[in-house]
């Protein structure tokens, strides 16, 4: 194996760039994940060479053999992390180590290569450096980076791929809910699990997506915005959203969040709410949550706030649950008070409005 850390990249821009006037009307209302910049990268694999060839290319389609793995086995992972505009027009990301850091875990569950956290970093800022201008300024707005990596060995037998890529895209990004920061409902799924024991719940992986989106079209049909998984053993635990992780604020300051199983996504604002919870002094757990806890403690009062969280959609109060034969709370209901004033406090630390204590942003341009 040849690999040689850092990997130097070569650039060859874009002869199609978008003028600044279609730019600028893309980015005045960017919606999410419905625009591309102009580039992306891309960095190869084999088990001969390691990681090897890394650039920065126009943004175009992918080239694949039918036979390739991913198309058959699914063997793939991603991640998802932001560069944000500050006041003086420079750019950082938030906590993008973490992010490299689960993307070797999650590569490690799904039989693919691990990454260098440097090199997951470094094209991150490849990326960000060259389509800077498709950062946005606009509040909630933000430039959306997608890295992922795909097994694309053209080989139909059932074993890990001996060849990947790593590409990173970028989207400029608005608000994840079109209606902004509101309470939203939820729908209990009773009948489909996100993940199991021993499964890949904890990898950032397109599976656990795809097991998602009919239970999520069933929320949609009830009314509700996103859909609540339970354990997959038990069907009595609470676990996570579709794509998001849960928070609990319990009437005497307590903060309670799932906790890690091996089925749950170990997500990167999760850690974040969790530090800035215990930095103003709430008590703070992570254990096993019952859904009859969810239940009674709002009718009860005991539970006085729920908000989901995570990348896209950073914090959203949640005002209603709802199942087969029952619903409680509200989506009048205003939004919880400690929910608000801790996004508030992580989207000022994003866009560099108050200081960062924990070191949590890093300059990309």
């Amino acid at each position: 194996m040849t690999t040689t850390f850092p990997l130097a990249f070569t650039t060859t821009p874009s002869r199609a760039v978008r003028a600044e006037a279609e730019r600028e009307a893309i980015l005045a209302s960017p919606g999410f994940g419905d625009h591309f910049t102009d580039h992306m990268v891309s960095i190869h694999w084999t088990v001969a060479e390691g990681w090897h060839d890394a650039q920065v290319n126009p943004y175009g389609p992918l080239q694949l053999e039918p036979g390739a793995a991913v198309l058959h086995y699914a063997q793939e992972i991603f991640e998802g992390l932001k560069a944000y505009r500050h006041a003086d027009g420079s750019v950082w990301s938030f906590r993008p180590d973490a992010n490299a850091q689960r993307m070797q875990r999650s590569a490690v569950r799904l039989a693919l290569p691990q990454l260098p956290e440097a090199d997951f970093i470094a094209a991150v800022e490849q990326l960000v450096a060259i389509d800077r201008s498709w950062v946005p300024t606009a509040p909630e707005t933000s430039l959306y980076v997608r890295p992922f990596m795909i097994a694309s060995e053209s080989f139909l037998g059932v074993r890990a791929a001996q060849a990947v890529d790593f590409h990173v895209i970028a989207s400029p990004a608005g608000a994840y809910f079109p209606n902004g920061v509101a309470p939203i409902s939820i729908w209990l799924a009773t009948e489909y699990s996100r993940a199991g024991r021993g499964g890949t719940g904890a990898a950032k992986c397109g599976g656990n997506y795809a097991s998602s989106l009919l239970p999520q079209a069933e929320a949609y049909a009830e009314g509700c915005q996103q859909v609540l998984f339970l354990d997959a053993e038990e069907r009595t635990f609470v676990e996570e959203l579709g794509g998001m992780n849960v928070f609990f604020v319990h009437a005497d300051g307590t903060v309670v969040t799932p906790a890690l199983s091996g089925s749950i996504l170990e997500g990167v604002t999760r850690s974040s709410v969790l530090a800035l919870a215990e930095d103003r002094g709430h008590p703070v757990q992570e254990r096993r949550v019952p859904i009859a806890e969810w239940i009674e403690g709002v009718r009860s009062g005991e539970i006085t706030e729920v908000f989901a969280c995570g990348t896209a959609a950073v914090i959203t109060p949640i005002g209603r649950l709802k199942g087969p034969g029952f619903e409680v709370g509200s989506v009048d209901a205003p939004a919880g008070a400690l929910t608000m004033s801790i996004r508030e406090e992580l989207t000022d630390i994003q866009y560099g409005r108050r200081s960062d204590p924990h070191g949590w942003m890093r300059r990309l341009a």
